[in-house]
């Protein structure tokens, strides 16, 4: 039978991160709500098929699959969509990676995957750049943080740099935060996002409103957390009025 959903509908955008497919030891790490490996490599690939149109367009932020690399990849074949990874430190195919070699890119693409590099400065497709909408940056790494708060960061070498006028979109830090709107990062990874795909107007959405509701520290002046003051010039926002 022929896939006709979302045929007379414009294809989506998602974001993702941190599916750690095939990853036995994370449902501990992380405290995932799955019964064993299995169970939750079901649940992963049910709940992204579940939202996830075959003309969509997912980018996952790395940390896509571990495990046994070669069945776990073919887990993640099963995924729906036009598929694009920015990868983390877990991926065979991120550079950083201790057991990096140029041949195992070839197995994300077999599954699907288009390997883009560690870090986009700016998102090479029309639908996230147009219309207005906010502007990001994607990695899977933050600027700053890990999941833990006693881990002093790494990969330094790996951390981006935030435009000033951009969002950061990542993965990485699991369930650490979802939205850290001081410096402009949402994570989105499955930990805090109900293990589904994120839909790319829910993060317009968190952008939009958290722009709107921050003051200046110097002289009280509400405005855009984006933007410096437009009485005093300062840049230093925060989250409630005094």
């Amino acid at each position: 039978m022929t896939d006709t959903t979302g045929v007379d509908e414009m294809p989506r955008v998602w974001l993702t991160a941190d599916l750690h497919i095939g990853h036995a030891r994370i449902i501990e790490l992380c405290g995932r709500p799955f019964r064993d490996v299995d169970h939750m490599n079901d649940e992963l690939v049910r709940r992204w098929n579940a939202v996830v149109g075959e003309r969509d367009r997912v980018y996952v932020l790395g940390d896509l699959a571990l495990g046994t690399f070669r069945e776990s990849m073919a887990i993640a074949a099963t995924l729906r969509g036009t598929k694009y990874l920015v990868p983390g430190n877990h991926d065979r195919c991120w550079p950083g990676h201790r057991r990096h070699r140029p041949a195992d890119t070839r197995v994300y693409e077999a599954a699907g995957f288009q390997v883009f590099p560690a870090f986009i400065s700016m998102i090479p497709d029309a639908a996230l750049t147009g219309g207005g909408r906010p502007r990001y940056q994607l990695c899977h790494l933050p600027v700053a943080g890990e999941s833990r708060a006693d881990v002093e960061d790494r990969f330094a070498e790996w951390r981006p740099t935030l435009r000033p006028d951009m969002w950061m979109l990542h993965g990485h830090v699991h369930e650490a935060w979802k939205v850290r709107p001081a410096d402009r990062h949402i994570n989105v990874g499955v930990d805090v996002w109900d293990f589904t795909p994120v839909p790319l107007e829910s993060l317009d959405e968190i952008v939009r409103v958290t722009a709107q509701a921050w003051w200046c520290v110097e002289c009280n002046t509400p405005g855009s957390l984006l933007t410096s003051c437009s009485v005093c010039g300062a840049v230093a926002k925060r989250s409630d009025p005094e």
